[in-house]
């Protein structure tokens, strides 16, 4: 049974109820994924980044203020030193009852070494980035990454009980021919599968932009031309809206920032690894919520100015790709707030 958060909830201004924290623990990572970040990246100082102890402090502040996801990205998350120690802690929210699902979004490098002991700490699905079963093309879109690796990685969360969906970003002339040969190996593998336009992220260049973007209306007229899709309510607290494949029995998400936004329900926050606080992922405004964490031992304080920020969270982002033009594109990184 989830327990009543212990003040009142936090109700933005278009009366959506934020229950889902996103929160990035450090903006490094062991690849360099091209839609996500330059391949020569200029990291933070570790000086700057949130102590485990302080990224407690602030998650248990959102989940008394009535969140009940939980999904912790990065960068990659699971290279930060002493992160099992965050994971650790957490997992008493799930003990009270108060936070209903404690996960992580990861490129799977690191869950050989740590699939066992995130599922002894109450996670119980992951999202694993994906975006091509070809060897020399995953070398190539990740820059550093290695695909043996990642399959490792999955198979060792599975073996440790936990659920794995796959989330492939779909990119024009990169992956399109790839299309049902990874349906088929998410359904063999017992996997679900979500696709995720490229959104416009990053100073890349907006050619670059344009090029790599494949909407999934397309994705999804091709999807049923082999397939019939089968529409389905379900929602899992984020963005994506899924389909069932008839002939497979096989769940297939949509995150359609640009060709049909999401933000009508939008419940989700995120919070960077620096104690910014983005109200939107499409949107500059954010909220430092360092200052006052760091000025005070009150979490009256704390909360109040968590309150605030969500106070000023806008009815929607501005992404859109029409008429062969970038519009809303924001110059940070996608790894600086985590996705």
């Amino acid at each position: 049974m989830t327990m009543a958060p212990e003040t009142p909830a936090l109700i933005d201004p278009f009366a959506r109820a934020i229950s889902y924290l996103r929160v990035s623990v450090t903006d490094r990572c062991d690849f360099r994924c091209t839609y996500c970040m330059a391949e020569h990246m200029t990291f933070l100082p570790k000086a700057d980044l949130l102590t485990l102890e302080e990224l407690d402090r602030l998650c248990s502040a959102f989940v008394r203020m009535g969140v009940e996801k939980l999904r912790v990205t990065g960068g990659e998350p699971l290279v930060r030193r002493g992160i099992m120690t965050f994971f650790r802690a957490m997992s008493r929210h799930l003990g009270t009852g108060a936070l209903r699902e404690l996960t992580l979004t990861t490129n799977g490098s690191q869950l050989t070494r740590h699939a066992e002991e995130l599922a002894e700490c109450g996670v119980r699905r992951v999202n694993v980035s994906l975006d091509t079963l070809d060897p020399d093309k995953f070398a190539r879109v990740t820059r550093w990454g290695r695909l043996p690796q990642v399959l490792d990685g999955i198979r060792a969360a599975r073996a440790a009980g936990l659920r794995v969906k796959i989330n492939t970003v779909a990119l024009r002339g990169f992956n399109e021919d790839e299309l049902f040969r990874l349906v088929d190996w998410c359904g063999s593998e017992g996997h679900d599968l979500t696709f995720i336009e490229v959104m416009p992220m990053g100073e890349m260049g907006e050619d670059l932009r344009l090029d790599q973007y494949w909407s999934l209306e397309d994705l999804r007229t091709r999807l049923s031309e082999r397939f019939s899709l089968i529409e389905l309510a379900d929602r899992t607290g984020g963005p994506a809206r899924y389909v069932r494949l008839a002939q497979t029995g096989q769940r297939i998400g949509f995150i359609t920032p640009l060709s049909h936004n999401f933000c009508e329900s939008c419940n989700r926050v995120r919070l960077t690894c620096t104690g910014e606080l983005f109200m939107c992922l499409g949107q500059e405004d954010r909220a430092d919520l360092r200052a006052p964490l760091r000025r005070s031992s009150e979490d009256a304080v704390l909360e109040e100015a968590i309150r605030a920020a969500v106070s000023r969270k806008p009815r929607g982002h501005d992404f859109d790709y029409s008429r062969r033009a970038v519009s809303g594109q924001m110059s940070r990184h996608m790894s600086h707030t985590g996705g």
